[in-house]
């Protein structure tokens, strides 16, 4: 098995690919062991030592280091991503869910043909891009004049991630929706 690695924009995050899917559908995204108990990937990989995070997307795994280098970690990452897959053990336990629910959405029911076209758009245009650097963006709100989203993988905590918002996605919405003012993460 041979696993590609690429850089992120964020220092603290490497994104791997095994050259296979890791999940069919969704993203996961564990902060902790306790997080990752969906997921025997995650927790293998957030049991290597110096290991902060795990994102898991259609092909390809995020991991946030804690600290240290990345010429220490990386070796550790990559044997726990290659014994996982090699093992044949699950990506995700039977049945459990992925992070891309709908839960926790927020906006004026008035506002439903904006919100369905600012989803579009980040579905369309900004997530691919966005998971191309190991992350991924979620809509969770509208009001105001104001989209929140929730910001994944390479992008959460990512230096650039306030660019990226404010100069591309705000843009990009505002272009095609006088409504929208802004943009923040959450």
């Amino acid at each position: 098995m041979f696993i590609q690695t690429e850089a992120t924009p964020n220092p603290a995050t490497l994104k791997f690919l095994p050259g296979r899917t890791v999940l069919p559908s969704g993203t996961f995204d564990a902060q902790s062991v306790e997080a990752a108990a969906a997921s025997p990937l995650a927790q293998r990989l957030l049991g290597v030592p110096g290991v902060a995070a795990v994102f898991l997307g259609s092909d390809f795994v995020t991991v946030t280091k804690a600290d240290g280098e990345w010429h220490h970690l990386k070796p550790a990452v990559l044997g726990a991503i290659m014994e996982h897959f090699m093992s044949g053990a699950p990506v995700m336990v039977e049945g459990a869910a992925t992070g891309d629910d709908e839960d926790g959405e927020f906006f004026d029911p008035a506002d439903e043909g904006i919100v369905e076209t600012i989803k579009e758009l980040l579905e369309t245009r900004v997530r691919p891009a966005v998971a191309g650097d190991g992350g991924d963006i979620t809509f969770r709100g509208f009001r105001d004049g104001v989209v929140y989203l929730a910001m994944k993988g390479s992008c959460s905590g990512c230096p650039s991630s306030t660019a990226t918002l404010k100069h591309g996605i705000q843009n990009l919405l505002r272009h095609f929706l006088p409504d929208v003012r802004e943009v923040e993460a959450v």
